[in-house]
């Protein structure tokens, strides 16, 4: 554990950072209320048809890969602010709306919508991350958020299983409050953060600059790469639970605790995971992280017994722990100040992506062949994109040191 005492862990980050914490907390318990029962509550709904559950699951990231396309730019252009407020107030709206939806259109309809909400926030409140937080903390401070995150996974589920249980609509209310009181916080406590002199920049130019896609191949190879690792967590969201409805009499038991269990190791040890891999090189913490999620993959497939599933869960969460933080701050080094909305964004697309045709890929998959062989092929696609993604960042961080060596040599000389 973090031996920073809490005042002094409060006064370490700005006022923004604080917000993004709190509403993280706020909104991930209410989402992780909901989001485990969701393809149940579909399934139940749509008359056990595991096609149509997973279509409408992918709508939200679907709709998000078009939507990401401008959003980090907006944020560019006109605030970080404004498209954080505007993202959450959609998705509150939108969430709230599955109270009163009954048909497959009205679902689909409510999903995309979501989507637009949803894909429209992260690049925002990433970028500004990056506006706030020196490089060497960035890290540091994705973590902690990502222990935010699963402030709402520890507790969340098993509260959405009572819940679900007396009556599931209860849930998308509570979890459409928080995002409304997320909005109130970010329009009372978060200041624009976007670098004064980009804005300028941004002021002067009215024209938006036409992006080269070929000018920012590592970036786009980092988020291709970065794809199977998504495609593991979009299966957990809509195939796992049917799977384990198969192995276990107390499915959504068994389920609601490996969430809260994977919730309660990302509190205790995700920062002091941050602070001890905090100068490993990244491409060293990102092997690890890929060979975790290949074994884990293995380790869902065949589900033997519910104890071995737990330390597979364990191996799980070491992995999101390594991967998540050291993910983010390579894309907030390489991203060039007056585009870090835009990096976040595409970045964040190969999440969307996934969500998007992981659910109806999986669930067909799924239904022709099973949760063991689905989840095997998957660890195999996991360790080739694995090996590549640390090939690749290995001669990134190379290319990016080669500069400022030279620098010090003429220094010196």
């Amino acid at each position: 554990m973090s031996k920073i005492p809490f005042v002094s862990l409060i006064r370490k980050y700005d006022t923004a950072i604080w917000v993004r914490v709190i509403g993280t907390i706020l909104t991930s318990l209410a989402g992780f209320m909901m989001r485990p029962y969701l393809v149940y509550y579909l399934y139940d709904k749509l008359d056990g048809s595991i096609f149509l559950s997973m279509l409408v699951v992918g709508l939200q990231p679907l709709v998000g890969i078009f939507v990401n396309l401008y959003a980090g730019g907006l944020s560019d252009r006109y605030g970080r602010k404004p498209m954080m407020l505007a993202a959450l107030i959609i998705q509150a709206f939108a969430i709230g709306g599955y109270m009163f939806a009954s048909n497959v259109w009205e679902f689909a309809v409510i999903s995309i919508i979501n989507g637009v909400g949803h894909a429209m926030f992260m690049p925002a409140a990433n970028a500004q991350i990056s506006d706030v937080v020196p490089q060497e903390k960035r890290a540091e401070v994705f973590a902690l958020l990502h222990t935010a995150l699963n402030m709402g996974s520890a507790f969340g589920p098993l509260i959405g299983l009572l819940l679900f249980t007396w009556n599931p609509t209860v849930i998308f209310l509570l979890c459409s409050l928080a995002l409304f009181g997320y909005a109130g916080l970010v329009v009372w406590k978060v200041p624009e953060t976007i670098p004064m002199k980009v804005s300028k920049e941004l002021a002067v130019s009215k024209e938006k600059q036409k992006i080269r896609w070929l000018d920012h191949k590592p970036l786009l190879w980092i988020t291709l790469l970065g794809m199977p690792v998504t495609l593991l967590y979009a299966q957990v969201e809509s195939t796992f639970p049917l799977h384990l409805q198969n192995h276990f009499e107390n499915y959504k038991s068994v389920f609601a605790m490996l969430i809260t269990f994977n919730g309660c190791m990302v509190i205790a040890l995700q920062l002091w995971i941050a602070k001890r891999t905090e100068h490993v090189s990244a491409f060293l913490v990102i092997a690890g992280s890929y060979l975790l999620f290949a074994i884990v993959a293995i380790g869902y497939g065949f589900v033997p017994i519910i104890a071995i599933l737990f330390i597979v869960e364990f191996l799980f969460t070491i992995g999101e722990m390594l991967y998540g933080p050291h993910m983010q701050k390579v894309i907030s080094v390489i991203a060039p100040e007056d585009q870090r909305g835009w990096y976040f964004s595409v970045y964040g697309m190969n999440w969307q992506v996934s969500r998007a045709v992981g659910p109806v890929l999986g669930g067909l998959i799924f239904s022709h062949f099973g949760g063991e062989f689905m989840f095997t092929a998957l660890s195999v696609v996991i360790v080739i994109s694995g090996i590549a993604q640390t090939v690749y960042i290995r001669n990134l961080h190379q290319k990016q040191d080669k500069p400022a060596a030279e620098v010090a040599l003429q220094a010196q000389a």
